[in-house]
This record gives C-alpha cells, sequence and structure tokens, in this order.
C-alpha cells in the first residue's frame, strides 16, 4: 500500500481513506470534526421591553363590586324572575328570565352554581 498526500489513515481501524474524509469508509467512525461550510449568521437582539400591564377587560374603571353572597341569595330564590341580573345591572338577561323563567329553570340553576364560584366581591 502507497501512501501520497491525497490519503490518509484511519485513526480507529488503520485502513487507508481519503484526505478530505471526516467519517471511515471501512469502519463508519468519525475522525475528523465536522466544519460548518457556511458561516454563522451575525444576530444582534435588541429587546427593549416597554411593555405595560395594562387592564383592558373593564373590570376597572366602569365595573362595580357586587357581594357575592347577595346575588347568591337572590339567585336562589327569585332566579326563576331573573332577580340577580338585574342586581347585576344586566336589564337585558333580567328581562329574558322573567318572561322564560329563568330559561325555563336551566339557567336559574347554571346561575345558582356558578356565582358560587365566584369570589367575593366580583366585578359586573
Amino acid at each position: 500500500m502507497e501512501t501520497n498526500s491525497s490519503t490518509k489513515f484511519c485513526k480507529h481501524c488503520g485502513q487507508q481513506i481519503a484526505a478530505a474524509a471526516v467519517i471511515c469508509t471501512h469502519c463508519g467512525c468519525q475522525v475528523e470534526e465536522m466544519h460548518q461550510q457556511t458561516a454563522q449568521p451575525n444576530i444582534v437582539i435588541n429587546n427593549a421591553n416597554s411593555n405595560v400591564n395594562t387592564n383592558v377587560n373593564g373590570a376597572g374603571r366602569y365595573a362595580r363590586a357586587r357581594s357575592k353572597w347577595a346575588a347568591f341569595f337572590l339567585c336562589l330564590f327569585l332566579g326563576f324572575l331573573g332577580a340577580h341580573k338585574f342586581y347585576e345591572g344586566k336589564v337585558g338577561m333580567g328581562i329574558l328570565y322573567l318572561l322564560t323563567g329563568g330559561l325555563v329553570g336551566i339557567g336559574w340553576v347554571i346561575d345558582t352554581i356558578a356565582l358560587l364560584f365566584k369570589p367575593n366581591p366580583y366585578y359586573v
């Protein structure tokens, strides 16, 4: 076997391989570090975080605090008439509950359960 400048020996199995080879064709081991052909791009991160937490859900400026327990007992005893909806200031829903008997009782039951899980006071 002759060695010339275009070949080299694998450092794992000793076989003759091409000089530019990174992986030995005989044993499959890596004999050289793999060099990336393209240059890494320069990444510039200009992160000026100027976020300001603002409440945009309407619960701050125009919302009024309501008592959970007042709404719950209104719903429990007069929910089929929509009294709790009128208490919350939701006149349209109150009229709908008044005309449909608390949405045929289903809305009344759902609102009674939902009011139990609201914080006291809650905002409408």
